[in-house]
């Protein structure tokens, strides 16, 4: 019977409450139980990404990944995303257990786009977008099914937030025109219905693979505009750009590659990059009320300048 030695990371999501730490109590008997009934081996020492344990197997001789996350709203349609793409650009799923979030994946290698230099590693994910943006799927929450859950605390919030008041009354006009009155994002890049976008698609998202260079992983499946992406891509690998010595040109830079390389439409891809970082500020404030994350707050405004001024 296959056992497994929970990494110090995947002990560590106990801490962030009762529901968590049964999660991690559960998690090496939920292990035995799939390894047993998908006849898997252990082949390697298990990894974790935020919500998840990640155990390389094989199966029939063959590798593999075994992942086992945590239910939660944002990756409960990862393995029907994934089967979706069928391998198109991303990891290949090769069986699930969406009740126990479990799923066998094709192996990756450990390298990711953090690897290229950054307007490389932006190319490489500009050229995945188009794979991901698949008609959407009708059980996939819209984008504005999320939003829409903070935007009264987000009109609620004290003027002296510390968040930039320009930019929180920016953020409520976008979303607003973004969305229009059917709910959706507007029609004015030429998109005809929502597709499906990651969510949280960067540089840690994209692994090496042998059939192909590089593989999407982790989809936070959503139905939406396709203008939603870019923004990860700006705040992660943040202090390559700071070290850059002007912050404002390397941000920029990325922002205009992917735009550029993807196809998008410039004004649609700036609008969407403000309003998520306005989110990012405001989920920042209402995790941490009493001690928010100063330097995130700062992140995030100095990407909403840097795509705009």
């Amino acid at each position: 019977m296959a056992e497994v030695t929970l990494p110090s990371g995947v002990l560590a999501f106990a801490e962030r409450g009762p529901e968590w730490a049964a999660y991690v109590e559960r998690l090496p008997r939920l292990f035995r139980e799939v390894t047993e009934e998908w006849g898997l081996d252990v082949d390697g020492d298990p990894t974790h990404g935020y919500v998840s344990l990640v155990v390389p197997v094989r199966r029939d001789g063959e590798p593999a990944v075994l992942k086992l996350s945590a239910p939660d709203v944002e990756s409960r349609h990862e393995g029907l995303a994934l089967q979706r793409l069928a391998g198109d650009g991303a990891v290949r799923l090769l069986s699930a257990d969406p009740h126990r979030s479990a799923m066998l994946l094709e192996r990756l290698h450990r390298t990711d786009l953090d690897s290229l230099p950054v307007i490389e590693a932006c190319e490489v994910v500009a050229g995945l977008y188009p794979r991901m943006h698949v008609p959407a799927l009708p059980q996939l929450l819209s984008v504005t099914a999320y939003l829409d859950r903070w935007t009264p605390q987000l009109r609620a919030l004290p003027r002296d937030a510390p968040i930039p008041r320009r930019l929180v009354e920016q953020a409520l006009s976008l979303v607003g025109d973004l969305f229009g009155d059917a709910g959706e994002a507007a029609d004015v890049a030429g998109d005809p219905a929502p597709v499906m976008i990651h969510g949280d698609l960067h540089y840690q998202n994209v692994l090496a693979g042998d059939r192909e260079p590089w593989l999407v992983i982790d989809p936070k499946p959503m139905a939406g505009d396709r203008h939603y992406e870019p923004a990860p891509m700006l705040w992660n690998r943040w202090d390559e750009a700071v070290a850059s010595g002007n912050l404002r040109f390397a941000l920029r830079r990325r922002f205009h590659t992917l735009v550029d390389v993807a196809g998008l439409d410039e004004e649609l891809a700036r609008d969407w990059v403000v309003v998520r970082m306005v989110y990012n500020m405001l989920w920042e404030l209402e995790d941490h009320p009493d001690h928010p994350d100063q330097d995130w707050l700062t992140t995030c405004v100095a990407i909403c300048k840097a795509v705009q001024d």
